[in-house]
């Protein structure tokens, strides 16, 4: 029988160099989709972190040959990552993959991944150390199966092949077996280059046989033909809107709201400076109201860029949108230039204004202040969120934050409410009537804070820190409110309110999470999460008590993972992002259901929003040059009632915000 070819490559497609990388080692696939310039062939590198310097992979030549070198030395500031580089499909089942590696250095692992379904979740054939090895990686948990002695040096190249039969595996080096195995964690999964010192590899080939390769033929077509029924089912994209934004552009930075008190919506974006160190200090530059009809500026204050240094940031800039004197007309609420303020929606003139407080803790002793010395004597707000602590009938109070460490929050005519600081205040504060007093009490990170700013609980978790959170009833067992939150490296969990930890998963760096009915099939509300950090672009399904549904790693940063009202019908779909192969909305199945038109559309922004006033999602995608707006491309099916889901409210827009959608009905209007 012969072997079919499902991939090789000896990298002389490739121009000596690095392949891309991220020069600033950012954050900005938290919640962009942002694709580096240059040639990746048939590969792609899920590994980032804010301590490399330089690219994690470089193509040398030698002789002819081309090689491709994994350049990163395993150190505790990278946490220890496993470098790896990824090619394949992650449906292959039965195959052999051979490749040629030298170690540069022979103490630590260096080899070759199969069966590779996520950065975490993957089978490992290393040299190290005199020995050659199989490991398993299942997300935290790193088990050696099986070692046998092999002595190897680095001037040497060793052709290491894995041959993947059901649960049986066959490895060898140079043609010889040297470890054969069983095990069944993982059926299925594409291959990648690792290793956590550097080394050179050549010649990848992954062979199969003719019934594996009519299998994959045949299981691809019926997938297609599955997911192109699918895709009839649900409305596709209809161009909506498309506006020119000038000099004004921005990245991720983006309110909305009536700001003249009448239905006509507009958006305000917000460009910045960055001060002092990275974008610890970012400072608002520039804020431009357009209304979302017309496309026309309403106002703009301060002066606008058209550098990428201030259109593009990492972090949430201190702005929201809200009519917090209740007169009709949304406000502008923002800090800019050591001063929180007050606009009038109509023109951006100052309503009122007070001096932000001044940095009276000592450095030292409080946590995310960079060298251990406040750069200024005043604080520079790093986010604002409207709440509610003083129990009136509507939310007037204001809570500004630094990084890291403190929370202020003030009446809507800045008188000092209370001050909190203990340990850290995560990125963006949570405000929920926890106890049914009328007052918010405020989760920050992992303590509960009281509507008096007293501190109630806090998790017994001393590392990392809160990213995002969504709290609300989604197990129909459990009949009160939950808390669900993903803390980086210490996790996606699931918290009740008197702080007792009821689920937890390390299941890398945790950066995003939503919660809706994704899957009418499975009782109750699902939660999806994402990871970035080290290993970046991780989606997770979870069911309501956080057992895992499904795993899947779609190559692409960006993910925002956001629920969509798009049918109108109840259930939600998930927004990844603008990208044509990458992104669109997939189902509770993982599908990608609905797809974006090749229409010369931006796709680093996504936002999910209601603009056309049907009560179904609108999409918003952009970048600091253009913006395309979508709706449906048919009206919506169900015509007795209407699905109005409760979902994050527009006035406490956030780039860490966790985002849910909540079920609920009403009858039709006529």
């Amino acid at each position: 029988m012969t072997n079919r070819i499902l991939f090789q490559d000896n990298f002389l497609s490739f121009k000596i160099g690095p392949l891309p990388f991220d020069r600033e080692h950012s954050a900005m696939g938290e919640y962009h989709y942002v694709k580096q310039p240059g040639y990746s062939g048939q590969w792609y590198d899920p590994i980032t972190n804010c301590n490399y310097r330089g690219p994690n992979w470089i193509v040398t030549a030698e002789d002819g040959k081309h090689y491709m070198e994994q350049m990163r030395v395993r150190n505790p500031l990278t946490r220890n990552v496993l470098p790896v580089l990824v090619a394949g499909e992650k449906d292959w089942r039965d195959y052999t993959v051979s490749v040629s590696i030298r170690p540069l250095y022979t103490k630590e692992e260096a080899g070759i991944l199969f069966r590779y379904q996520t950065s975490l979740m993957f089978y490992g054939f290393f040299l190290s150390d005199g020995k050659a090895m199989i490991m398993r990686f299942n997300k935290k948990n790193h088990e050696v199966l099986e070692s046998v002695p092999f002595e190897f040096d680095s001037d040497h190249f060793y052709r290491l092949s894995v041959k993947a039969e059901g649960n049986h595996f066959t490895c060898s080096i140079d043609g010889k077996a040297v470890i054969s195995f069983f095990d069944d964690m993982y059926s299925t999964g594409c291959i990648a280059l690792a290793g956590y010192m550097p080394c050179q590899y050549s010649d990848v080939l992954v062979e199969t046989s003719d019934d594996e390769a009519e299998r994959l033929a045949r299981e691809r077509t019926e997938k297609t033909a599955r997911l192109m029924e699918k895709r009839k089912q649900h409305a596709q994209p209809k161009l909506w809107k498309v506006f020119d934004l000038g000099s004004f552009g921005a990245s991720r930075q983006i309110r909305f709201g009536h700001l003249t008190g009448t239905d006509e919506m507009f958006f305000v974006m917000a460009q910045h400076q960055k001060r002092v160190f990275k974008e610890r200090y970012c400072n608002i530059s520039c804020l431009t109201a357009v209304s979302i009809d017309t496309g026309r500026i309403l106002w703009q204050i301060g002066e606008p860029s058209e550098l990428s240094v201030n259109q593009d940031t990492t972090c949430d800039l201190p702005f929201q949108v809200y009519d917090i004197d209740n007169d009709g007309k949304d406000e502008v609420i923002l800090a800019k230039d050591f001063k929180v303020m007050i606009l009038r929606g109509e023109d951006g003139s100052v309503v009122k204004s007070m001096p932000t407080p001044f940095n009276e803790e000592n450095a030292e002793e409080i946590l995310g202040i960079e060298f251990k010395k406040h750069a200024f004597d005043r604080l520079n707000v790093d986010a604002i969120r409207i709440v509610n602590v003083s129990g009136k009938e509507r939310p007037s109070d204001i809570l500004i934050k630094d990084r890291y460490a403190r929370i202020w929050i003030y009446d809507s005519d800045f008188n000092l409410l209370w001050k909190f600081n203990h340990n850290n205040t995560g990125h963006f504060p949570y405000a929920y009537d926890f106890n049914g007093d009328g007052k918010d009490e405020v989760f920050s990170c992992y303590n509960m804070i009281g509507s008096d700013g007293k501190l109630i609980w806090e998790l017994p978790i001393p590392d990392d820190h809160t990213d995002e959170i969504v709290i609300g009833r989604f197990d129909p067992d459990i009949d009160d409110d939950l808390i669900a939150i993903v803390s980086g490296w210490e996790g996606f969990m699931i918290v009740d309110k008197k702080g007792n930890i009821l689920h937890r998963d390390i299941n890398g760096h945790g950066q995003r999470i939503s919660v809706a009915d994704y899957r009418s099939d499975i009782p109750g509300l699902e939660i999806c999460t994402t990871t970035y950090w080290e290993n970046q672009g991780i989606i997770y399904l979870y069911d309501c008590k956080g057992n895992e549904l499904w795993h899947m790693e779609p190559s692409s940063n960006g993910n925002i993972i956001a629920p969509v009202n798009w049918e109108g019908d109840g259930h939600e779909l998930i927004l990844l992002n603008g990208n044509l192969k990458y992104g669109g909305m997939i189902d509770g199945e993982g599908d990608q259901v609905v797809m974006f038109p090749d229409d010369g559309h931006p796709d680093m922004c996504a936002e999910v929003i209601n603009l056309t006033g049907d009560h179904r999602d609108e999409i918003v995608l952009w970048d600091a040059h253009k913006m395309y707006i979508y709706t449906q491309d048919r009206e919506c099916a169900v015509k007795d009632r209407e699905y109005v889901p409760e979902k994050y409210p527009i006035y406490n827009f956030s780039n860490y915000r966790g985002e849910y959608s909540f079920a609920r009905w009403q009858e039709k209007k006529e």
